[in-house]
């Protein structure tokens, strides 16, 4: 029987979707989910440190955040126009893959100007190629290295808060929609279940004995894409970039071994090792785009367990977290987050799936 995308549905009051992080990164709600009882237990996230022991292995996505969302005019109009920076496609040419707001007023050919804060023409660009509806191909006019121009970008743009919290970046975000360990810039989006480990809470972690290994991968739009299917057999993911070492692929591969348990801390780390898979089903490095989709019923390689928050119906996210946990056992668990009031999406609480 194939899994339907209708199943993912669930109502979600507006009120649970959190504008703001929780005063401090370690102290909002977790729900734990015991996967093979199926008992749910209500507690804070720091508690996280009572359910893992010596030689377990917590995997972090270390994807940076950059500040992907730019406000620049259209030559002659001056319009204003939204510039979304979602890729880089070559850095010799200076030419990256974006999206455009509003879509149909930017037509190849045209020329966009970007202002430093004193309102001094900094950037210009020109429009090259249309991709999709709202996606352009542009090109910078830059005369400095391509390090300038990241430099530059980095200074002239936004936080890419998501679109749904209807409110413009605020000084708050920079620091809070950033994880603690983000080291490798590329992300247009938070692995929002890292956001919830603060310093104090991975000491803890680190004095019980317990290890972190690190992946990367950059979330591009694919993770957020509507899915449009019924049959998800039939949905097809947006590549993202991906990478996982020698390093992380040995520490993860030891404690397999030592049959210790291994936390795949957000949907985006759990897509990375499930992309990299060797023949004996253990982690092997690798670097690449993947466009995995995971969904009922998936058969997990590496992991045991899973942090992750509570996600959009009908999303990508949630469908991966149901194949983890139990189609019957997650979409429990979320009517009685809904019940319990608890906070969703980016600034929301967390679930522990264990």
């Amino acid at each position: 029987m194939r899994t339907k995308l209708s199943q993912f549905n669930f109502e979600l009051p507006e009120d649970l979707i959190s504008k703001y992080p929780a005063e401090e990164r370690d102290e909002s709600r977790l729900m734990v989910v015991h996967k093979e009882t199926g008992k749910i237990e209500h507690k804070i996230f720091k508690d996280v440190v009572d359910y893992f022991v010596e030689d377990d292995n917590f995997i972090f996505n270390n994807t940076q955040v950059f500040p992907a969302r730019l406000y620049g005019k259209k030559e002659k109009t001056e319009a204003n126009i939204e510039v979304f920076l979602l890729r880089e496609l070559n850095s010799e040419s200076k030419l990256w893959d974006v999206l455009v707001d509003p879509a149909r007023k930017i037509r190849v050919g045209n020329k966009l100007y970007f202002n430093d804060e004193e309102g001094n023409e900094v950037l210009v660009a020109e429009v090259i190629d249309n991709t999709t509806s709202r996606g352009r191909t542009i090109r910078f006019f830059f005369e400095g290295t391509n390090q300038e121009l990241k430099t530059l970008l980095k200074s002239l743009g936004n936080t890419p808060i998501p679109k749904y919290l209807n409110r413009d970046p605020e000084p708050i975000d920079i620091e809070r929609y950033q994880t603690i360990y983000a080291k490798i810039p590329g992300a247009i989006a938070a692995p929002t279940a890292g956001l919830h480990f603060s310093r104090k809470l991975m000491k803890l972690l680190e004095i019980k004995g317990i290890t972190f290994s690190e992946v990367t991968l950059h979330i591009g739009l694919g993770t957020f894409r509507n899915i449009e299917v019924e049959d998800l057999s039939k949905h097809k993911m947006d590549a993202e970039y991906y990478q996982i070492d020698e390093t992380c692929t040995a520490l993860v591969n030891k404690t397999q071994d030592a049959k210790k348990r291994i936390c795949a801390v957000g949907t985006t780390s759990m897509r990375s090792i499930e992309s990299s898979i060797s023949a004996v089903g253990q982690l092997k490095p690798s670097e690449g785009w993947t466009n995995l989709f995971i969904y009922p019923p998936h058969e997990f390689s590496i992991a045991d367990s899973m942090i992750t928050n509570f996600h959009l119906p009908k999303s990508s996210l949630l469908i991966m977290v149901a194949a983890f946990g139990g189609l019957e056992l997650i979409m429990d668990a979320y009517a009685e987050a809904v019940k319990e009031k608890y906070r969703f999406f980016s600034y929301g609480d967390a679930m522990l799936i264990i």
